[in-house]
Parts: structure tokens; sequence; C-alpha cells
């Protein structure tokens, strides 16, 4: 299944991707696509559906964050090896973890604001996980049965706030809007091997990224098994697991964002995102 969100920001209704692209709204069956409906008990029964008997989504809403009420956004810092290379830093021997506020979720077309003198801000096609059954202590043989389903993930960074402030990267990745999940939720069941996606990013129209998640240092199990002995991985919480060389950052000379640009974005089978760069309001 294809789970999504749609409608105006804080007003997302659930709905679910039929075989021919069209939207349909689960609201009948459940309240939101969030952690409580992604039990292995409730997507069963969800898959039970006849989906052509859903109401159509009428027109062309705003797709929303396809998980709402994300406990913790974790990501894998440096978890491929031509990107560390590319960012002049030591290949890493265990996962580098960082989190991005929950705060920076957004839509996947929704426009991605550049904060105010911001000089360095950065793209990242990344491969999303979304937890759906409590992980605490789990083996890597057993850390895919905790897993829901995937999702592609803009890891939008800005750098000198990453890299340049202090060692808290934090900092660079938590700005509103620099986190654009979706399109949709897609269950783990129709992904066959989550380690050979394809996944790529374009500016402009212009190709920067390329790669696949079989370079991946330490795999979608590995990293659930990890995270998961020292902190509790929570149903609806998302992880996301780096990204392949080709940033902005390790460009030469390097380029960044600016207000006015488009980044287009997609992995194999999870769909596609894009978003307009903008100037940040100043409340």
């Amino acid at each position: 299944m294809k789970l999504l969100r749609y409608g105006p920001p804080n007003q997302e209704m659930p709905g679910v991707l039929d075989a021919e692209g069209n939207m349909r709204d689960l609201s009948a069956y459940v309240a939101d696509i969030n952690g409580r409906c992604l039990s292995d008990e409730v997507l069963n029964k969800l898959r039970a559906l006849d989906v052509t008997t859903l109401p159509l989504v009428k027109g062309k809403p705003r797709l929303g964050p396809c998980v709402a009420n994300v406990g913790k956004f974790i990501c894998i810092g440096l978890n491929y090896t031509d990107h560390a290379i590319e960012s002049n830093m030591a290949i890493p021997t265990e996962p580098v973890v960082f989190m991005k506020a929950t705060s920076s979720i957004c839509g996947p077309n929704d426009d991605v604001e550049l904060p105010p003198n911001s000089i360095k801000n950065d793209w990242e096609v990344e491969l999303g996980i979304v937890i759906g059954k409590l992980a605490k202590y789990v083996s890597e043989k057993d850390a895919l049965e905790h897993v829901a389903g995937y999702c592609i993930v803009n890891d939008v960074s800005e750098r000198a706030w990453q890299l340049e402030h202090g060692t808290q990267w934090s900092k660079g990745k938590s700005f509103d809007t620099y986190g654009p999940i979706g399109p949709w939720m897609v269950t783990a069941d129709e992904i066959s091997d989550v380690q050979n996606l394809n996944m790529w990013l374009e500016v402009d129209g212009k190709r920067f990224q390329n790669g696949n998640t079989r370079t991946m240092i330490f795999n979608v199990a590995q990293v659930v098994s990890y995270l998961s002995q020292f902190l509790s991985l929570q149903p609806g919480d998302v992880i996301s697991t780096g990204t392949p060389p080709g940033v902005g950052m390790g460009q030469k000379p390097p380029v960044f964002l600016k207000a006015g640009q488009v980044m287009r974005l997609g992995i194999d089978g999870l769909g596609e995102q894009q978003q307009k760069t903008v100037a940040a309001r100043i409340n």
C-alpha cells in the first residue's frame, strides 16, 4: 500500500493511492496515518479493503507529510562511502547519529524556506524508514519486523550551521521545512529489496545525485538494530538513512541553493518529491 495524507497544513486527511494512481479517502477506517495505524493488525485490515470502493479524492490537493505526529526524526550521517569522501570526513566505523527536529517536517512538494542570511543551503536525497512496532534491543535478524514502510526524505541542510557553529549537526538540519517526507509511505511488503533502490536528485533540471541503497555502509536492518540498543524506536518514528554522493557541498567549486530554485528527487518504488526554494518569512 501507498499511504498518504492530503489537504491543507495541519488539516490533512488519511488516504491511499490506488493502482491507477488515484487518491482514495481512508478517513472512514483510520483517523490519520500515524503511529497508531502502523501496527501489523491495522495495516492488515487496510490491505483487506477493496480500494476501488473507497471515495475518490477530488481535484489535486496538497500532499502533506506521509506520517503524522512523528515522535523522533533520527538521521544517519555519512552512510555512503563516496559521500563521506566528498565531505572530507572519515568513513564511519559505527553509524553517525543525529536528530532532526520534528518541526522541520513538511509535505513532499511544499516550499523549502531558506533561513535569513543563510549561505550554504544544500540537498540530500535519502531513504526514510518508518517504524511500525516498538523496537528495543532488537537483533539485525529481527530488525525489519519492526519496519512499517519506507518513504523519501530530503534532508535539507544549512552547512554553515551544521559544520561551522560547533559540533552539533542538528543546528544545520532543523530549520522549518528542512524535512520534506513523502509523497507517501510505501508499506514494507511492497518493497522486494530495500537494499537495491535507485535514488536521484536534480536542481533546476540538472542531475546532481545518482545512487543506490546497495552502497549504504550500514544497511536498514543494521541501522534499526543499532539505534534500538540505546533508544526505543516508537511506532511512527522516522529514520533518514543517509545520502549518496553529489551534494552541493561536494561540488568543485561548491554549489548551494538560492531562492527560486527547484529540487526534484525520487527513489525507485517510493515516488518523487519537488520543492521550490523561497526566502523564509520573518515573523
